[in-house]
């Protein structure tokens, strides 16, 4: 079974939170921590996030800010000793697909998710990913919007069926379980 994980859940459940917990208890085991952050400070309000998620941090916690090249930071950290924090999936995808000011890169995207989900087996470092659950809501209208609900839909899938421990954050509570076989979805 995986030693990876992959917390998921809506806005303010509590998965960054949680991923924190869980590195903070292999940090007291002696082990490392690195967080690869994927959020770009394009506005005032994500800049705003970006510091409150720095100044929260626990110490001794090392940084790689990774809005894009995510395998690269991913290859970077790999270490047995080193835990390995992702927050998180959606910004990456985001960064990808729906890029402020420039137009997104289908194919460069669809290059790196299939790098993650090749590497993602052979890390010695496990891996704790934080990802959105965003489809459990009313349709978007427009189809740029639909096309990225579904993607980090089957990104999330993907990398799930990769984790050892599936995390659902609901009101800050954790429900956590064993990944087990997927239907195709």
């Amino acid at each position: 079974m995986s030693a990876h994980d992959l917390i998921v859940g809506g806005q303010r459940s509590g998965k960054s939170r949680r991923a924190e917990s869980l590195a903070l208890r292999w940090q007291a085991g002696g082990g490392r921590v690195a967080v690869i952050a994927t959020a770009l400070a394009a506005d005032d309000e994500m800049r705003a996030r970006i510091a409150h998620h720095r100044a929260a941090r626990p110490v001794g916690f090392e940084t790689v800010e990774a809005p894009l090249a995510l395998c690269a930071a991913l290859q970077q950290a790999d270490d047995a000793g080193t835990l390995v924090v992702v927050d998180c999936l959606t910004l990456w995808l985001t960064n990808w697909l729906m890029p402020m000011g420039t137009a997104p890169d289908a194919a460069g995207w669809a290059a790196e998710r299939a790098a993650l989900l090749g590497l993602l087996p052979r890390l010695a470092s496990p891996v704790v990913f934080v990802s959105n659950e965003v489809g459990w809501g009313v349709s978007p209208l427009g189809r740029e919007v639909r096309g990225f609900v579904d993607e980090l839909g089957r990104l999330n899938q993907d990398v799930a069926r990769l984790c050892g421990r599936l995390t659902l954050m609901v009101a800050g509570q954790a429900w956590t379980r064993p990944v087990e076989d997927a239907c195709d979805a």
